[in-house]
């Protein structure tokens, strides 16, 4: 033991690797990929430190090459799911009782083991798992995890810096204790970053886990479990299982154990689970913190005065990068006349270079969505804009699932703005757009504002300032993660913390000391000196 006062070093963004054409990064992705398909790998279940497989095992193939067998994962039941509680559980009280700097050594020493050794390895699995193009890969399963893993570990440290005031005679402090019982970590397929921050934010704070990630992003997963463990987690901190949602809920939120849960998914998955929370709520030892983000309906709207080339390249960018699947992503434009044919023009033009195919030849943007149901319910929403007469299919429009789930960066043009795909969530590449008139651009903001349930990003396109200032304030519940002359993508953890409100999630800011907050449970400590040995106060005596 040491009786010095640590300091985390403080947190720089990890810096984005171009993959230049002849740059060693490159070279070392491309070796990467073609190792990771030249074998079948067996992914095992972490419950308790201990590898754990099962006779189901269940096949994982690239999106964009449906027929290659990358591996088989242990498909788990409902006996895993309560081995993981009871490991969690078992690990707790020594896991929240380490020196909260030697927590913190793991977190940093997994972001630089990730942004190192395994930089490679990782993009490759993302790439080939998840369908994403390199750079798409870079700035999530790198730079984004390795910054959540670095900033939260300063975020930490500043928050049981937080200490009370004291009067004479007293020392008062602040015990910033994890929750009593384990945290469920539910994560999502479209960002690596999220599935190891949902872990690991609880888990710095003191607190255990028991993880289940979606199906398609298993092969990343035990990866970030690989690296955890290199960095020296300790056995049964977190325990990644692979078993069916409605199976996993059963037991997870019966459980008088259950603390709370780290959740990014569907809102219709959140708010059943909240419901079933809500009718469980006699059965916990304490009330469950629960903490999600949800989905979106993300806009951008446009000023006269708007640029039309940033705007166009933000809504290429905006909508399109990583077809469309981030809660993020510019799903519906608002465009005044008179920029329309201009912004359309600059559109079509970076549509027409697109390439679209498999992850593994970096000349293409676009690859494939996640899987066949996503498929499926993206390809309906177009077929059904191609049959209506309130829809101009101005670009793309195909869909392919023959080798790969391939659906082409797909623009309309509707006539009226609460038409079907300006209202819900598609989570494709399918960008919709309503041409207004220009007059009108407060009642655009109104529209804008009362269309979606969702509040999670948007942006405003504009150079005229009392536009901007208009817009903001009209707009001001609308996003969570809100932005000026920028596409509503790409929050950089500690620069612009993510989350929305309304049926978007909780908004407690992934990126930021707001969500640790969630994650303890303060004890407010009262130490006196010298405490009085009479009871009598002075206003009791008369004279």
């Amino acid at each position: 033991m040491t009786d010095a006062i640590f300091s985390v070093p403080h947190p720089t963004n990890e810096p984005v690797w171009a993959y230049a054409p002849g740059s060693p990064e490159k070279a070392a992705v491309k070796k990467a990929l073609a190792d990771a398909k030249s074998k079948k790998k067996k992914i095992p279940m972490y419950i308790g430190g201990k590898e754990v497989h099962t006779k189901e095992q269940v096949a994982m193939h690239p999106p964009h090459e449906r027929k290659h067998v990358l591996g088989h994962y242990s498909k788990g039941s409902a006996t895993h799911v309560n081995a993981a509680i009871d490991a969690a559980l078992a690990a707790k009280p020594a896991w929240e009782a380490m020196p909260w700097q030697e927590r913190a050594a793991i977190a940093l020493r997994a972001a630089d083991l990730l942004a190192g050794p395994y930089r490679a390895k990782m993009s490759a699995a993302t790439m080939l798992c998840q369908s994403k193009n390199v750079f798409q890969a870079e700035i999530d399963c790198i730079c984004e995890l390795a910054d959540f893993w670095r900033f939260n570990a300063w975020f930490m440290q500043e928050i049981y810096k937080q200490q009370p005031n004291s009067s004479a005679g007293i020392w008062n402090r602040t015990d910033w204790r994890p929750l009593e019982g384990f945290v469920f970590a539910l994560t999502p397929f479209n960002f690596t970053a999220i599935a190891g921050n949902l872990t690991m934010a609880p888990a710095l704070m003191g607190n255990t886990i028991v993880w289940k990630p979606a199906e398609s992003q298993i092969y990343s997963a035990a990866l970030i479990m690989e690296i955890l463990t290199e960095a020296g987690l300790p056995p049964g901190v977190i325990n990644l299982v692979y078993v069916d949602g409605p199976t996993t809920g059963e037991v997870i939120f019966k459980h008088p154990d259950f603390a709370g849960l780290h959740f990014t998914g569907s809102t219709g998955v959140f708010q059943h689970i909240w419901k079933t929370v809500g009718k469980n709520i006699e059965n916990y030892k304490s009330y469950p913190r629960i903490v999600g983000e949800t989905g979106g309906k993300d806009f951008v709207v446009a000023h006269e005065s708007a640029d039309p080339k940033a705007l166009a390249t933000a809504l290429i960018r905006g909508a399109f990068e990583y077809q469309g699947q981030k809660c993020s992503a510019a799903s519906r434009a608002y465009v005044p006349k008179s920029l329309w044919k201009e912004v359309k023009s600059y559109m079509l033009e970076d549509l027409e270079s697109m390439k679209m195919g498999s992850t593994e030849d970096f000349s293409n943007f676009i690859n494939a969505v996640i899987d066949e149901k996503s498929f499926d319910k993206i390809s309906k929403y177009i077929a059904s804009a191609k049959k209506s007469d309130k829809v101009k299919v101005i670009a793309g429009g195909k869909c392919d699932k023959s080798k790969g789930y391939f659906i082409e960066p797909t623009v309309l043009e509707v006539s009226d703005p609460k038409y079907v795909t300006m209202c819900e969530e598609i989570f494709g590449p399918v960008l919709s757009i309503y041409v207004y008139n220009d007059k009108k651009f407060e009642q655009v903001l109104e529209l804008v504002d009362s269309t979606s349930p969702y509040a999670l990003t948007g942006s405003i396109f504009a150079k005229d300032r009392e536009a901007v200032l208009l817009a903001s304030d009209k707009l001001r519940h609308a996003a969570g993660n809100y932005y000026i002359n920028d596409k509503p993508t790409g929050a950089v953890v500690g620069q612009q913390p993510f989350g929305g409100g309304r049926a978007s999630g909780t908004n407690d800011k992934a990126g930021s000391m707001l969500n640790l907050y969630r994650w303890v449970s303060p004890r407010t400590m009262k130490e006196t000196f010298v405490p009085p040995t009479d009871y009598r106060y002075p206003f009791l005596g008369e004279e």
